[in-house]
């Protein structure tokens, strides 16, 4: 491992229930789910608070879209409203992420957990009041988003500090398993919910799933900055200071790459209703549809669901760097699969990929990082993970109407393999990277 980034991150707070290690996993345990870190109490607590806001969050996620299409008939509006929650995400995620490192993170995600329930609750209001407006829905979109901008950060960050650095690669992979099921059962639940209780009801369940997560927080150990840095105000300064510090750890930065490879070549979601109703048309435009955007989240949920078979692995680099390459090669053999159900297959192999990638990405910021620049770096992730799929949508979109939609996905998952690989060959850091 290149010296200039290892870590110098401390162990976490939280010891074992019993404070013994636990016995080596056998047999097929040692496939299935890494569960060591749910023996903390303190992590077992934000956990466990996800699995309910997990769902919560996508029934606002479908109800916001749709009342903006009942409001208008216009899609245009529904993508107008993705966009004006993405500026205040990208801001307040950066700035959330220097002042996670300056304040104790338990009580920043009492403040905007609060305040992300409240943004729900006035969702129902709205709703429940029948104001139709598509101004007032996309003023609330941009302050959910700020809040959950500067929410993310210190959520992320925290981690660290609940779970010693050998158990991170197994929390994260705890985390996203339940986030990835959200994203499939929660635009399901949606679906199912609408026309038996109304729209405006999801919201209210969503506020009333935050309130668990508030609890939750709540009875968490005060995660107050370990140096001086209280002293320090969260400004340009130091959200300026977090970007030197990744370009000062190339290993941090080629992380932040790694993601951007693969998300804005190889994620082609922009092209999954034009190739339903070309490609996929035969099984049924609807089916086909709902089969393309299900595919990678389900199969990033088989992923966590066995990543024993990876979260113990100690060469994060190597484990980011095949995770890509496979994640480029799978959106290759969908770009190239005419029949519907290898498609799915192939997407559903993309979801492990990324949820590998997801984990070890994860555990590399947290452990390659000291403690006081935790939150920035989180911040920057968040911004990365939530504007590469948007830039991926133009870049995919544009192409598809260029040169076709499978030429367009089979060549981006080519470029995600070719630039991957240049990647790792040109700058050994994330190659030597090793916890």
């Amino acid at each position: 491992m290149d010296t200039s980034d290892s870590s110098t991150a401390p162990r976490a707070e939280t010891p074992d229930a019993d404070g013994s290690e636990p016995a080596p996993r056998r047999g097929w345990r040692r496939w299935a789910m890494d569960t060591r870190p749910l023996r903390r109490p303190a992590y077992r607590r934000l956990w466990s608070s996800t699995i309910v806001t997990a769902v919560g969050s996508q029934l606002t996620a479908v109800a916001v879209p749709k009342q903006i299409y009942d409001i208008t008939g216009s899609s245009a509006w529904v993508g107008a409203a993705s966009l004006a929650g993405l500026l205040p995400l990208v801001v307040f995620a950066l700035w959330g992420g220097a002042v996670a490192d300056t304040m104790d993170r338990r009580k920043l995600l009492l403040i905007t957990n609060s305040g992300i329930a409240v943004t729900s609750l006035l969702f129902w209001v709205q709703a429940v009041t029948g104001l139709e407006s598509v101004a007032v829905l996309m003023a609330l979109l941009a302050l959910q988003q700020a809040f959950w901008g500067l929410n993310a950060p210190a959520r992320s960050a925290s981690i660290a500090r609940l779970v010693p650095e050998d158990e991170l690669p197994a929390a994260n992979a705890l985390g996203s398993t339940v986030m990835q099921t959200g994203q499939v059962v929660g635009p399901l639940l949606a679906g199912v919910l609408i026309p038996v209780i109304g729209l405006p009801e999801l919201y209210l369940i969503d506020a009333l799933a935050l309130c668990v997560t508030v609890w939750a927080v709540y009875r968490l150990p005060a995660l107050v900055p370990l140096t001086g840095a209280a002293k320090r105000r969260a400004g340009v300064r130091e959200v300026v200071a977090g970007f030197r510090y990744i370009a000062a750890h190339t290993v941090l930065l080629l992380s932040f790459l790694a993601d951007i490879v693969a998300m804005v070549l190889g994620m082609p979601r922009a092209l999954f209703p034009q190739l339903a109703a070309e490609t996929y048309a035969p099984w049924g435009e609807g089916l086909a549809l709902g089969l393309l955007f299900a595919a990678i989240p389900i199969g990033a949920v088989a992923g966590g669901l066995f990543s024993g078979t990876f979260s113990r692995a100690r060469r994060h680099g190597w484990m980011v760097i095949g995770a890509v390459v496979a994640w480029g090669a799978a959106i290759a053999g969908f770009g190239l699969s005419g029949n519907l159900w290898l498609a799915v297959v192939f997407l559903a192999l993309a979801g492990v990929a990324d949820m590998v990638s997801m984990v070890f990405r994860g555990a590399i910021l947290l452990s390659a990082a000291t403690d006081e620049m935790r939150g920035r770096m989180q911040g920057v992730f968040t911004v990365v993970v939530a504007g590469g799929p948007r830039l991926a949508d133009v870049l995919h979109g544009t192409a598809g109407s260029a040169f076709g939609a499978r030429t367009a996905v089979t060549g981006g998952g080519l470029l995600v393999v070719v630039v991957m690989l240049g990647l790792a060959l040109a700058v050994p850091a994330l190659r030597r990277y090793r916890v």
